[in-house]
């Protein structure tokens, strides 16, 4: 299938630069899609960020480099993008449970982490439900922080966004300004190639923002999913999509209308929560 080639060719761009600086950006349009989605992506799939993958196979190099002899250790970690060889240490003991000097010796067990190869694997059937919808632009309001380009970076200061909201007050104000579709508190992860990412927690209005930030969400074509149980759930849902519902839907992200992907809160019961996940499609050419 040709979106598993495309996932497939960007494991051959890691693996031809793991001694140099990896773009993710490049990554993205191998894979036909921003790096942001890319990013998704490979962790749905493959279990563990990217940046994690990155450093498990230039960990498990620069084992045979400096088990070969050949290299000195500041080579090698200098090699696989560490000037101090004081993190290169930390990493790789990490990773090996030995210090690096301590692979020079023979009979010293070191691991190996092999290259990942994408194959689609039919699963056991289980329901999704979705609808597809075209959407004129619309205006959100609310607060945000800036995200990083590497996706793992940003595991605590979203959650943090969400802790303040909820504890000064934001969310109670931006309920009072909601007026439009759709009608929620939104998560709105803003991250196109061209522009600054960042993410906002929101709401759909027309109002005056007066102290909140404001975004215009562009036109698009959305696929629409619903869920309900845990806000956890709503990971599986996301989970889901990328990893069933995308490969054989015959759609794909919408990268060139920098529009975001959007997290719907219905109902605000952390326990019994009902969302929607929307995300930005356009038919497969061809």
């Amino acid at each position: 299938m040709e979106w598993v080639e495309h996932l497939n060719q960007s494991m051959q761009y890691i693996e031809e630069h793991l001694a140099d600086e990896i773009d993710y950006e490049q990554l993205g349009r191998i894979a036909c899609c921003s790096s942001y989605h890319y990013q998704r992506m490979f962790t749905y799939m493959a279990g563990l960020p990217l940046g994690e993958y990155i450093r498990r196979r230039r960990m498990s190099l620069a084992a045979v480099d400096i088990q070969s002899g050949g290299e000195r250790i500041v080579d090698v970690a200098l090699k696989y993008g560490y000037s101090s060889p004081t993190a290169f240490n930390r990493a790789f003991q990490a990773f090996h449970g030995v210090a690096p000097s301590a692979v020079k010796a023979a009979g010293v067990p070191v691991k190996s982490f092999s290259p990942i190869v994408f194959h689609i694997a039919v699963k056991g059937a289980a329901q999704m439900d979705y609808r597809i919808e075209n959407k004129e632009a619309f205006r959100v309001v609310g607060v945000s922080t800036p995200l990083e380009r590497e996706l793992e970076k940003n595991f605590q200061c979203v959650p943090k966004l969400w802790e303040k909201a909820a504890a000064d007050g934001t969310l109670q104000k931006l309920a009072g300004l909601m007026d439009s579709q759709p009608m929620g508190i939104l998560g709105v992860s803003a991250c196109g190639d061209a522009e600054n990412w960042k993410y906002f927690i929101a709401v759909s209005s027309t109002k005056p923002c007066g102290e909140f930030e404001e975004y215009a969400v562009p036109a698009c074509t959305w696929a629409i999913f619903s869920g309900s149980g845990t806000n956890q759930s709503i990971q599986m849902l996301e989970q889901r999509i990328v990893t069933e519902w995308l490969p054989t839907s015959g759609y794909e992200y919408a990268n060139d209308l920098l529009a975001p992907d959007i997290e719907v809160y219905l109902s605000p019961d952390p326990q019994d929560a009902r969302y929607e996940v929307w995300i930005p499609v356009t038919k497969k050419k061809g």
